[in-house]
């Protein structure tokens, strides 16, 4: 049985589904080859209906949330995509606040001021989804998700639903254990501490404007490509390396921001492989400096 008659059979209307679907459509980078299927769940119960089949008929799994940090190839992902942007439920409890894995974390920074809770602003302009922040551990500004994540729900790879706790989330630089296990996060708990709503609401301000003054937030990118290395920035490494400006295809180091690679027009995967294998050779060649990627990267090369 082929994969789409797979989940034909078995969901048939009952859950918003596409087949032989390009990625592009949902990627920040507004880049990336097609899915076999991609699927968009709305409860927990469907995502362990989803993995379960999958697992069940040997079809590979990938997670996906706001793909904001984000490149997929441009020769798709062959198997079952579930993009989790339909689950988006944000609850508020004293000083916790949980939020389903779909919830952009900017929203959740919102609900959080709003119910006079601090701890959140450094997260007020990431664009990514709670799921996500939590997988990479995201941060900005001086603040991460571990100084504030509490635990988080997860389906397991063999479909069984389970809870973590900070300890075992095991949260590092972008990473979690999250990353190690193949664990979906389904949501995620965020203690936080009273205070002024006002206050709270000028810092984020405040990070926001800094944001949209120093990152190319009008064109289309993978947020921060490279890992920050021991000892330096690497924003600043790349601008010394004079790579600003840099294109290939419609993907380009930005002028305004050497550490963001940005699609000026009609960029594919391919193309932004290509920037950052460059950068990271010019890198290498010029201060014996090895960058790593943060952003994720997935999928297959296209086929020749």
């Amino acid at each position: 049985m082929q994969t789409r008659e797979i989940f034909e059979e078995h969901f048939n209307s009952q859950l918003e589904m596409y087949f032989d679907q390009p990625l592009g459509l949902y990627t920040h980078t507004k880049t990336g080859g097609p899915a076999d299927v991609v699927a968009f769940p709305t409860s927990k119960e469907q995502v362990q209906a989803l993995v379960q089949i999958a697992n069940d008929n040997q079809v590979p799994v990938t997670v996906i949330g706001n793909a904001s940090n984000l490149i997929i190839r441009d020769g798709g992902i062959r198997g079952l995509v579930i993009i989790l942007t339909k689950m988006t439920d944000v609850k508020v409890s004293q000083n916790e606040i949980t939020a389903c894995a779909g919830a952009a974390i900017i929203e959740v920074t919102k609900v959080a001021q709003g119910a006079s809770l601090t701890g959140l602003e450094f997260a007020a302009g990431i664009p990514g989804s709670v799921g996500g922040a939590i997988f990479m551990n995201a941060g900005a500004y001086g603040g991460e998700i571990k100084e504030v994540a509490t635990g988080a729900d997860v389906l397991t790879a063999q479909g069984e639903f389970k809870h973590l706790d900070a300890e075992e989330l095991d949260f590092g630089y972008r990473h979690s254990s999250v990353q190690d296990n193949d664990d979906i996060v389904l949501s995620a708990t965020f203690t936080l501490q009273p205070g002024d709503p006002v206050a709270i609401q000028a810092q984020m301000d405040d990070l926001n404007a800094r944001r949209a003054a120093k990152q190319p937030l009008e064109l289309p990118s993978c947020g921060s490509v490279f890992k920050r290395p021991t000892g330096y920035f690497a924003g600043k490494l790349i601008h010394d390396a004079g790579l600003q400006g840099f294109q290939i295809g419609g993907a380009q180091v930005s002028t305004k921001h050497a550490g963001f690679i940005v699609n000026v027009g009609g960029a594919t995967a391919t193309n932004y492989m290509d920037v950052i294998r460059h950068v990271q050779e010019t890198v290498l060649d010029k201060f014996g400096v090895v960058l790593e990627t943060e952003v994720r990267i997935l999928g297959e090369n296209p086929r020749i």
